[in-house]
């Protein structure tokens, strides 16, 4: 499909020497002579580039107006603004605004053709980024040994042949969205659209808009979620931060199995399978009166809760060989290895989750260090352990020999029993030790079983 231009300006001898440039190009055109020509073209389907005159119909900066909204609806796409009137001023304006380039009438039409050959390669290499990222994401597997994740794997499977609502909860990173795109993945509705609801992310604003669509006076239709998701699924993500006003509409749906756009006068019936998710405690935020205890109840119908990474050590060597496999492979990048038993991994306490891993070992992968120590360097920068380590080793050399030994012994033992997510007797088979001596050593070091 060839890269699509919308020529947005409401001087015809304009347009048509802009259409005509264009397609000669080899690019593909669209035009609107007024502002409202533009929202509906706009809205009807979001161009790969955009040529707007920044002086319309409507106002001195519809054109902004314009930019601006293309901007909410997607920032990637480059808009190039053009203006019979421009001063520094507009210029300033327009690139503060978002503007990939600026340029004043009369143009040169070389320099303006090579501004629309930049935009559409700019476009195109953000789209190919991304479609790589989802295609990548929606290729993981949710790896772990630990007893968390063998029974999240259990549960997609029992989940995936149902059409109950389920609830997950987990922190952030942690890999809920995951875990919903393998419930869609494996269900009759895989052919459906899976689409995601940010609660965290939206204005205040526009959360009935973005749930419910629009029909607006000009007579398009802005979906919603809903509908965009009808046949397939609705994530809600980060279901906690929705306004209660907007959580009694969503509990009046789910009641009727049908809703009205805003401004819509016809009912339109639900066909979706609803998931959603919260880092946050929910039970907590119904306390605090900020989540209707009876929208809860309908949601969670079924509710999945994955552990934070610091309590499931024993997948982190697994994910480490997992990534690393996998992003070498799916980028094309030279192959490394890294010591999935590193106590720098291990102890880390992974604030950011199995994202914050991965994006480690994307990091290391996109460096490429050829040396075990060069990458142990760039894990102990990541993760910020260095200065911890420094103190430890002073720290060590000013104690005596026995209390040195049982302070090594204290975290050489701790980091094994993460390993092993508490397993003893696969811990007692590895260091070598007996496993009743190994559990006098625990308790003679006040070391506490995991289980």
């Amino acid at each position: 499909m060839s890269t699509e231009i919308l020529i947005i300006d409401d001087n015809a001898d304009i347009r048509n020497i802009l259409k005509e440039l264009i397609s000669d190009a080899g690019y593909g055109t669209r035009i609107a002579a007024n502002y409202n020509q533009a929202l509906l073209e706009i809205d009807k389907k979001l161009p790969d580039v955009a040529i707007i005159d920044v002086k319309l119909d409507k106002g001195d900066n519809d054109g902004i107006e314009l930019l601006l909204h293309i901007k909410n609806k997607n920032k990637d796409i480059p808009v190039i603004i053009i203006s019979g009137h421009a001063n520094i001023e507009m210029a300033v304006k327009s690139l503060k605004s978002g503007a990939f380039e600026f340029i004043q009438k009369p143009f040169d039409q070389d320099r303006l053709l090579n501004f629309v050959r930049r935009a559409a390669e700019n476009y195109d290499l953000k789209k190919e980024n991304k479609e790589l990222q989802t295609k990548l994401f929606h290729s993981f597997d949710l790896i772990g040994s630990s007893q968390n994740i063998l029974k999240i794997n259990e549960q997609i499977k029992k989940l995936s042949l149902t059409d109950s609502r389920i609830f997950i909860n987990g922190p952030t990173g942690s890999g809920k969205e995951l875990v919903a795109r393998k419930i869609h993945k494996e269900s009759n509705r895989k052919n459906g659209p899976f689409v995601i609801l940010n609660g965290a992310l939206l204005d205040v604003k526009k959360y009935e808009q973005e749930l419910f669509g629009e029909e607006r006076q000009d007579g398009s239709i802005l979906y919603g979620a809903l509908e965009k998701s009808t046949g397939g699924f609705l994530l809600i993500d980060e279901v906690s931060e929705i306004p209660l006003e907007t959580q009694s509409k969503i509990l009046r749906v789910l009641t009727d199995q049908k809703f009205k756009r805003i401004n819509g006068n016809h009912d339109i019936k639900v066909d979706v399978r609803i998931i959603c998710s919260s880092a946050k405690n929910i039970v907590d935020e119904i306390s605090y009166g900020n989540f209707r205890e009876d929208l809860f109840h309908r949601l969670n119908v079924f509710q999945i809760d994955i552990d934070p990474l610091s309590k499931r050590t024993q997948d982190i060597p697994l994910l480490v060989n997992y990534f690393s496999k996998k992003i070498s492979t799916s980028y094309n990048l030279k192959e490394f290895s890294i010591n999935p038993d590193s106590h720098y991994l291990i102890d880390y306490s992974w604030p950011g989750n199995v994202r914050e891993l991965r994006n480690l070992i994307e990091r290391i992968a996109i460096l490429a260090p050829d040396t075990p120590d060069k990458v142990s360097n760039i894990i102990k920068e990541s993760l910020k352990t260095q200065a911890n380590e420094n103190f430890k080793s002073e720290n060590t050399l000013s104690i005596p020999l026995k209390e040195a030994r049982e302070n090594f012994e204290k975290e050489y033992l701790t980091t094994q029993l993460k390993k092993f997510g508490g397993n003893i007797s696969k811990m007692a088979k590895f260091i070598g030790m007996e496993r009743s001596a190994l559990h006098r050593k625990l308790k003679g070091l006040n070391i506490k079983d995991l289980n």
